[in-house]
């Protein structure tokens, strides 16, 4: 467990406003989750909202995804869930405007053992993140596994986009997770709603990717995204070269499709944004 504080670097303007938090989900790995939460974030910058992507995987793949080089960092997403370092004090800045990173660290590996005897363990996030912050959104890319990171992440966010690729054991645990999501909107965040499932790595030349997602829909309905995310070679080339995929070729198919589901998420935000006032106003009513 690290001991040292990091040491404080400027921050930019204080907004007076909580952004709206989106924790990218799901407990298997190799769905496409880190790219659907760097692909996302860049196109909600490229729309011109201001986002902070946060990578809470110890493992760091959104952060070297998007430039940032981890071995030089002073302070990362640790520093803030267990020394409540402010966040604009971590923010690294990116090369997509307006978009900032809260950085991975190594240390996060050992964050599951550390946070067992931590008091409020399951609210270390919700604590830095859940207050005015100079960003409209903040994405979440969880670790790809049901622990207490995620769990802080889900305690954390307003809602949850779940990555689903589209071959058959994928499907196995989603119900799982939609029940812990059920259960942390009861136990710890009311707030907490399923934004939506993210169908990826489709390839329209595989029979089971047309059945794995005509399932897909007949359970979870409406919160499917109707913009499906293909299988594309840019999609996989681009973090090697630290760049999302939009900004590596924006005119690829994989690119193309994440600026899609932009904006629909979008669109459902207003929605869903619009479905909570309602509910509010007839609760006072």
């Amino acid at each position: 467990m690290r001991t040292d504080v990091p040491t404080k670097s400027p921050a930019p303007k204080i907004s007076t406003r909580v952004p709206r938090i989106l924790a990218v989900a799901n407990q298997k790995g190799g769905v496409g989750k880190t790219t659907t939460s760097v692909n996302l974030a860049t196109a909600l910058s490229a729309i011109g909202k201001r986002v902070l992507l946060v990578d809470l995987d110890p493992q760091g793949n959104a952060s070297t995804g998007l430039g940032i080089r981890r071995a030089g960092l002073r302070a990362s997403s640790y520093d803030v869930i267990f020394f409540e370092t402010p966040v604009t004090q971590v923010a690294q800045e990116t090369r997509v405007p307006n978009l900032h990173v809260l950085p991975s660290s190594i240390h996060l590996s050992g964050a599951e053992i550390e946070l067992v005897n931590e008091t409020r363990r399951e609210h270390r996030l919700e604590t830095t993140l859940r207050t005015p912050l100079p960003y409209d959104y903040v994405i979440i890319d969880c670790p790809p596994s049901l622990s207490l990171l995620t769990l802080n992440a889900l305690v954390a966010a307003d809602a949850v986009v779940v990555p689903l690729q589209c071959e058959f054991y994928a499907l196995e645990g989603l119900s799982h997770l939609s029940k812990t999501i059920e259960r942390v909107k009861k136990t710890f965040n009311p707030r907490l709603e399923l934004h939506g499932v993210a169908l990826t790595m489709y390839d329209g030349r595989n029979k089971l990717s047309a059945m794995v997602a005509e399932d897909v829909r007949a359970y979870f309905k409406d919160k499917v995204y109707k913009t499906i995310i293909p299988r594309n070679v840019r999609l996989s080339e681009a973090p090697s070269h630290g760049l999302p995929a939009i900004i590596y070729d924006m005119r690829c198919t994989g690119a193309q499709a994440y600026i899609a589901l932009a904006k629909e998420i979008l669109k459902r935000e207003k929605e869903m944004i619009g479905n909570r006032q309602q509910n509010t106003a007839i609760k006072a009513a």
